[in-house]
């Protein structure tokens, strides 16, 4: 049995045979990948060990302190947070020895094709259409608020292959090529300036089946994976006391006493205190993943997330007074992440702003947790039965 010791003895074993200082960047990462280094809980020949997802803290530490290089994850978050869990469950074996190492070194970037104009929170009555044709599946739709379609290589992409039964029955899950010349990726600009997000229009592109996750018309369940590992990746993600918004606040009101005021005071403290006490959930949702599968508890991460973003993010500009009117750069770009410590608070204001709609609607959360964690009753849906291609559109 693999334990710390042994885990310790491997990650020698890879820096001895790859010093960092003298091995390229990706050579390294990708030799940590076939070493079973790179998610230690994943199975052998996959990344990993098949060993308990705590002991890659072992790993992890004992890279850092060699400075070895990591993965990006920031800029791969879809890839490693969402597409791989989906992957690793529902994939062949074909289609993991494919994808997950290019996904996990970052070669291959990967973005999320679901939310549509007319099926954001209410995803299961997405229109984007996938008719079977020999071995292939020709796709004509369009998606919107994907984040790094403009870099990606591969989409998870769920479309709809059987308009004659409920919306929720109807759907089957595929992976994308986004170079395929029928994918077309549109910039969004948002209100901080850049295009973060795009739409991405979906014309006549054939899918081979053997890209197809999952089973005909079992789209959904697949994605219900992809959605709870999307909302542990947002909301319970690892940080430092003070990581995350609260840090640069905390940070202005040690640093410029001019600024203070009682009451600015009793808010900071209300919300450093909920900043903790959301970090250590976190930590104790990110063990509970040790024994098994995420689950609702997820949404209740996510949506602490978004409303503490936006209450600090919003003290933070009340404390700053005028100058927290002010704002860095409006210029039109196209950033490969998002950066929220690295900019201004005006940028802070402005972008945890989506926070309530990326990954789930903070109303959708609302409901998962009220069914799913409380137990309420759930509320009546008179569409439930009803075949998609009769729904009122």
């Amino acid at each position: 049995m693999t334990d710390a010791a042994e885990l310790r003895r491997r990650t020698a074993e890879l820096l001895a045979a790859h010093p960092p200082a003298d091995t390229d960047r990706l050579d390294f990462l990708r030799a940590r990948f076939d070493a079973g280094l790179a998610w230690v809980h994943y199975p052998e020949g996959l990344g990993g060990l098949g060993v308990p997802r705590s002991l890659q803290a072992v790993v992890d530490a004992e890279l850092e302190a060699a400075g070895a290089p990591d993965n990006d994850p920031r800029r791969i978050g879809i890839g490693l947070g969402m597409a791989a869990p989906t992957i690793l469950k529902y994939g062949t074996e074909e289609q993991k020895r494919r994808y997950l190492r290019p996904l996990w070194t970052g070669e291959e970037v990967w973005c999320q094709l679901f939310s549509e104009p007319g099926a954001g929170s209410d995803l299961a009555a997405l229109g984007t259409r996938a008719v079977r044709e020999g071995d292939d599946w020709v796709v004509n739709g369009q998606k919107v608020w994907t984040s790094s379609a403009h870099l990606a290589r591969w989409a998870i992409l769920i479309a709809r292959t059987d308009p004659h039964v409920p919306k929720h029955a109807g759907i089957t899950y595929f992976v994308c090529d986004m170079t395929d010349p029928g994918v077309e990726v549109r910039p969004l600009r948002q209100v901080t300036g850049e295009a973060e997000f795009n739409e991405v229009f979906i014309t006549d592109v054939r899918i081979p089946d053997s890209r197809r996750l999952g089973e005909v018309g079992d789209g959904w369940r697949v994605a219900q994976t992809t959605l709870n590992n999307e909302r542990v990746a947002i909301g319970g993600m690892r940080l430092p006391r003070e990581g995350g918004m609260i840090g640069p606040v905390s940070q202005t009101w040690r640093e410029r006493p001019e600024l203070r005021t009682h009451d600015l005071h009793q808010r900071l403290l209300k919300l450093w205190v909920e900043a903790e006490v959301s970090r250590l959930t976190a930590e104790r949702l990110r063990q509970q993943l040790v024994a098994g599968q995420p689950g609702p508890e997820g949404a209740g991460m996510k949506l602490a997330f978004a409303r503490l973003n936006q209450e600090i993010s919003g003290l933070e500009v009340e404390l700053r007074g005028e100058e927290g009117l002010l704002y860095d750069d409006w210029t039109m770009r196209r950033p490969e992440l998002v950066d929220f410590t690295g900019r201004d608070a005006g940028y802070r204001y402005l972008r945890s702003k989506g926070n309530s709609i990326e990954g789930g609607t903070t109303e959708i959360l609302l409901n998962i947790v009220a069914e799913r964690v409380l137990g309420l009753p759930a509320e009546p849906r008179t569409d439930k039965d009803v075949a998609w291609k009769d729904l009122a559109r």
